[in-house]
This record gives C-alpha cells, sequence and structure tokens, in this order.
C-alpha cells in the first residue's frame, strides 16, 4: 500500500512564488503584470528585444465619474530604445502594440513612446542558458543514419540534434 501524497503538497515552480512578489513593484511603473516585462523577448522577438526594452505603462487620468459603457482608454507604452535605432522602432511600433495586445488578452495599450537611452546588457561571458550536455557518439552516428534521406541541410541538422537527445543513453538520478 503506497502513501499518497497530501492535497495541494506538490512541489510549486519557483516563478510562481516570484512573479507573486514582483508584480506589486512592476505596478509601481503601471504595468498590471509582471509578464510584459519577464517575457518581452518571447513577445517582440529577439531582434526587437536586443534593441528596445520597455520601461512603464502611461495610462490616461480616470474621469471623477466615468461613464458605465464607456471603456478604459488605453495606455501608452513607454520604451527605452538604444540610442541609434528610434526610426527603425517607430516603423515597427504598429506591430510591438499588435504583438503586446495580444500577450495581455485585450486592446492595452494604443501607441508607443520611445526613449532612446542605452539599455543595461548582461556582461559578456555570463549566460543564463545552461551548456549543452555532451554528446555520444554512438547517438550521434545513430540520428546521422536515421536522417540520411533528408536534403534541406538545416532540417537535417535540427533532426539529428533532437536524435541526439533522444538517442542518448538516460544518465543515473544522482
Amino acid at each position: 500500500m503506497g502513501v499518497s501524497p497530501r492535497k495541494g503538497a506538490w512541489a510549486r515552480p519557483l516563478a510562481d512564488y516570484v512573479l507573486r512578489q514582483i508584480d506589486p513593484l512592476v505596478a509601481r511603473q503601471g504595468f498590471g503584470e509582471s509578464s510584459l516585462l519577464m517575457r518581452w523577448r518571447e513577445i517582440v522577438g529577439p531582434r526587437i528585444a536586443d534593441i528596445c526594452a520597455p520601461e512603464r505603462l502611461q495610462w490616461p487620468p480616470r474621469a471623477k465619474k466615468p461613464a458605465p459603457d464607456k471603456p478604459q482608454e488605453p495606455a501608452t507604452l513607454v520604451l527605452r530604445v538604444e540610442p541609434g535605432f528610434g526610426l527603425e522602432i517607430q516603423h515597427l511600433a504598429p506591430a510591438i502594440v499588435d504583438r503586446v495586445n495580444a500577450h495581455l488578452g485585450w486592446r492595452c495599450v494604443s501607441r508607443i513612446v520611445l526613449r532612446q537611452q542605452t539599455l543595461q546588457r548582461e556582461p559578456q561571458g555570463r549566460s543564463l542558458r545552461r551548456a549543452p550536455p555532451p554528446t555520444d557518439p554512438g547517438a550521434h552516428a545513430r540520428a546521422q543514419a536515421a536522417t540520411q534521406g533528408i536534403e534541406e541541410e538545416g532540417l537535417r541538422a535540427a533532426l539529428v540534434r533532437l536524435g541526439e537527445r533522444a538517442l542518448a543513453p538516460s544518465r543515473p538520478e544522482k
């Protein structure tokens, strides 16, 4: 007879706790939630994320007696933009607004204001990504053989990398 885990005793991702603590901090900058800041690269793509970053949302002032049928006016997204890239971001502004609104699930942002300022980068040499595990020569050979008939080079290389991981012998648990 096995012991069943207590209800609610499952391990939860650390992100669940961190985001709950970060949300009040980002609310001061006008953001309703931290996902816009935390997932900026996923929302706008790496090319745009490398040259701009969200700074705050500026909401229009609310009326003292809002009309019940009048919806909240959308906010203005203030972006920090690397010097020299303002014109490019200005041209991409409609796409950025669409991506942000799609991420948030409603028409939250109507326009973008640019502020040229150098973005803070992570120090060179430090990466948040883990180094890929060493490949098993046997798994590599089997993956190469399995993808022999694929003509497109990029697709074949991606399938070989996937095959190396799938065919590698499992490591013992520590």
